[in-house]
C-alpha cells in the first residue's frame, strides 16, 4: 500500500474540497441569480442531467444547499442555499470582481448590483473592516496559526472541466476555469505563500509531478503567473499583477473554511494589515457607501449577453 502523502493543513484546501468544481461553481452561480428546480439549473448552466443531479447532491452533502419538497403530487423538490451556502457570497463577489477586471465581457451575462442600504450600483470591494481601507495580497502579511499542521493530501477523482464553464452562458468564465480547478488554486496558494520552484509547490499541495506540470503551463498560459530565472537552469514561478488580484478570491475562501472546517486548535494561518499593523479583518464592502455587503441587502439586475450578428451571406 502506498503511503499517504501530507500537507499543510489550510482552510482554503477545505474549501476547494466543496467548491473547487467548474460544475458546482456554475450552480451556485445559478442560485444567486434564481435558480432553484432542477430544469432551472439545467438551463442556466448547461450541465448534463447526470452531472448536475450528482452535484447537486453533493451541495446537499455539504451542508450548502438544501433539497425542499414544493409539490406533493407528483412529488418535486427545489433547492435552495443554506447559511453555509450563503456564507459563499463574498468569495463569489470576488470571482465576479476579477473577472471584470481580467476577462473579456464578449458574449458574457453582466450583472448589475445594487445595494439596498445606500441605494446605489456599487462594485465589490476587499477591504479590512478594522480600519477601512481596501487589501490586496501586498498589504497581507501571515503567520502560523494555533491550528496549523500536516494532515493526509486525500484528493478525490475529478475529471477537469474547464470546458464547463466555457460552454454555459456564465457570469464567471474565466475565473470559475481557475478556482473551479482545485489543483490550479492550490498552486497559487503555495506561490501566494513563498513557494516558487516546481519541487516546493510540488511538495506543498502533494500532487502528482504530471498534474503540477500541466497546471503551471495552463497559468502560465493564462497570464496568471511567469517563469523567472533564478541562475543556470533554474527557474521560479511568480504572479503577474493578473495573478495577484486573484488573491482576494482566495482570502475569502480561507475565510469561509476557517468558519465551517477550522480544527478545534484554530485557524492554520493568522493574517495582519501590514500597512496597520493590526489583526486583518477581511469584508467584502460596497463602493459607494463602504458598509458589508449581505446578499439580503443586494438586488441586481442580469443583462443577458447579445447575440451575435449574423453575417452576411458571401
Amino acid at each position: 500500500m502506498t503511503a499517504p502523502k501530507f500537507i499543510r493543513t489550510c482552510s482554503i484546501w477545505r474549501a476547494l474540497e466543496v467548491v473547487g468544481d467548474t460544475s458546482v461553481l456554475l450552480i451556485l452561480e445559478a442560485s444567486w441569480i434564481g435558480a432553484r428546480r432542477f430544469d432551472e439549473f439545467r438551463t442556466r448552466t448547461g450541465l448534463l442531467q447526470t452531472l448536475l443531479s450528482d452535484r447537486l447532491k453533493r451541495l446537499v452533502a455539504a451542508g450548502v444547499m438544501e433539497k425542499r419538497l414544493y409539490s406533493e403530487a407528483p412529488p418535486r423538490f427545489e433547492y435552495r442555499m443554506t447559511q453555509k451556502g450563503r456564507d459563499l457570497y463574498w468569495p463569489a463577489l470576488m470571482m465576479l470582481r476579477w473577472e471584470r477586471r481580467w476577462a473579456t465581457t464578449e458574449g458574457k451575462l453582466q450583472l448589475r448590483l445594487r445595494h439596498r442600504t445606500c441605494g446605489h450600483i456599487f462594485d465589490p470591494v476587499p477591504t479590512c473592516l478594522k480600519c477601512g481601507d481596501e487589501i490586496g495580497a501586498r498589504d497581507v502579511d501571515w503567520t502560523e496559526g494555533p491550528g496549523v499542521g500536516w494532515m493526509a493530501a486525500r484528493y478525490s477523482r475529478r475529471r477537469q472541466q474547464r470546458h464547463a464553464a466555457e460552454a454555459a452562458s456564465s457570469l464567471m468564465v474565466d475565473v470559475a476555469q481557475i478556482t473551479g480547478d482545485r489543483w490550479a488554486s492550490l498552486v497559487l496558494r503555495s506561490i501566494f505563500t513563498g513557494l516558487r520552484r516546481f519541487d516546493e509547490i510540488l511538495g506543498d499541495t502533494a500532487m502528482a509531478t504530471n498534474i503540477l506540470s500541466e497546471r503551471l503551463s495552463w497559468l502560465t498560459a493564462q497570464g496568471v503567473i511567469r517563469t523567472h530565472e533564478v541562475g543556470g537552469r533554474r527557474f521560479e514561478y511568480r504572479l503577474t499583477e493578473k495573478g495577484i488580484d486573484y488573491y482576494p478570491v482566495l482570502l475569502m475562501l480561507l475565510q469561509w473554511g476557517d468558519k465551517y472546517y477550522v480544527s478545534p486548535e484554530g485557524p492554520p494561518l493568522l493574517l495582519r494589515h501590514k500597512s496597520h499593523g493590526h489583526d486583518l479583518e477581511p469584508a467584502v464592502t460596497c463602493s459607494c457607501c463602504s458598509q458589508p455587503v449581505e446578499p439580503h441587502d443586494v438586488t441586481f439586475e442580469v443583462i443577458e449577453a447579445p447575440a451575435p450578428a449574423l453575417q452576411p451571406a458571401g
